[in-house]
C-alpha cells in the first residue's frame, strides 16, 4: 500500500505506548476490514508530526479480495487525515525497507514577516530572511557518498552512517515556502531535519556554504545545525529500483 497521511495528530509511524500512531491505525482498520489480526510493515519509520505522501506498507492476509479493492475498502474506515493512495499484491519475499530504492523528502520553510495560518501545520516559519543561494550551494557539498554522521541523532543505533545522496536542491517559490528536496538511497535518524536546520544557519549567514565539507568531516553531531522541527518533513514517496 501506498499510505499518505497528515502526522499532526501522530506519534510518527511506529506502534508506541504514548500516543497513537499511523501504524496502530491501519493495523486496527485492516483487522476490522478483513477479519483477520493484521500487522503492517512500514518503509519508514516517520517521527511524531512528520507527513507522507508516499509511504509504502505491506502486511500478509488470507483475505480473497482483490488487492486492488483494498485501498478503497480500506479509505471506507480510514480518518480524513490517513488515506491510501492505492495497493496491490507483491511476492511474499518482497520487503519495503530492504529492497534497493530511492527515497525523497521534502522539508518545507515559510520565509516572510509573518505567519500564514493555513500553512502552519506543514512548514517551518522563520521570519529572518534567508539567503537561498546560499543555501544551495551548501546544499550541493552533500550530493554524492559521505559519512553522514555529523547529520544523524545521537544514539541512533545503526550499522553504518554512510548514504548516498542523489539530489539536494534548493528553491523559493512566489508563496514564499523554501524547499529543501533531497533524495537518497536512505537516511539516518532525523538526517532530512539535521540537514535543514543546517541549511537555515547557512541561509542566515551563521554558516558559511564552503563549510559543510568541515561538518561532513567532522562525524560529530555538534558540528552541525539544529534538528529542525518536524511538522516541516513530508516523506514525498518511494521509488523501487
Amino acid at each position: 500500500m501506498i499510505v499518505a497521511y497528515d502526522g499532526t495528530n501522530y506519534c510518527g509511524w511506529q506502534i508506541q505506548p504514548n500516543g497513537i500512531t499511523i501504524e496502530e491505525v491501519l493495523n486496527q482498520k485492516l483487522s476490522q476490514l478483513l477479519g483477520e489480526e493484521i500487522t503492517v510493515t512500514g518503509a519508514s519509520r516517520t517521527d511524531s508530526g512528520v507527513h507522507s505522501l508516499g509511504n509504502v506498507a505491506i502486511f500478509d492476509t488470507d483475505t480473497r479480495m482483490p488487492a486492488d479493492k483494498i485501498a478503497f475498502a480500506l479509505n471506507q474506515r480510514l480518518p480524513e487525515d490517513v488515506v491510501v493512495q492505492g495497493s496491490c499484491e507483491v511476492p511474499a519475499d518482497w520487503h519495503p525497507r530492504y529492497q534497493e530504492s530511492r527515497k525523497t523528502y521534502e522539508y518545507r520553510i515559510l520565509n516572510r514577516t509573518f505567519r500564514m495560518p493555513t500553512r502552519r501545520l506543514d512548514t517551518y516559519f522563520f521570519h529572518y530572511n534567508l539567503d537561498v543561494e546560499k543555501m544551495q550551494r551548501a546544499a550541493s557539498y552533500l550530493v554524492g557518498e559521505h559519512d553522514f554522521k555529523s547529520f544523524c541523532a545521537v544514539g541512533a543505533q545503526v550499522k553504518t552512517t554512510i548514504r548516498t545522496i542523489y539530489a539536494c536542491d534548493v528553491t523559493k517559490g512566489a508563496d514564499d515556502i523554501i524547499t529543501i528536496r533531497v533524495t537518497g538511497n536512505g537516511f539516518l535518524y532525523n538526517m532530512v531535519r539535521i540537514i535543514a536546520g543546517t541549511l537555515v544557519k547557512v541561509g542566515n549567514g551563521d554558516i558559511e556554504p564552503e563549510q559543510m565539507l568541515e561538518i561532513l568531516e567532522a562525524k560529530n553531531r555538534e558540528a552541525a545545525g539544529p534538528t529542525a522541527p518536524a511538522h516541516g518533513l513530508t516523506m514525498m514517496g518511494i521509488e523501487y529500483l
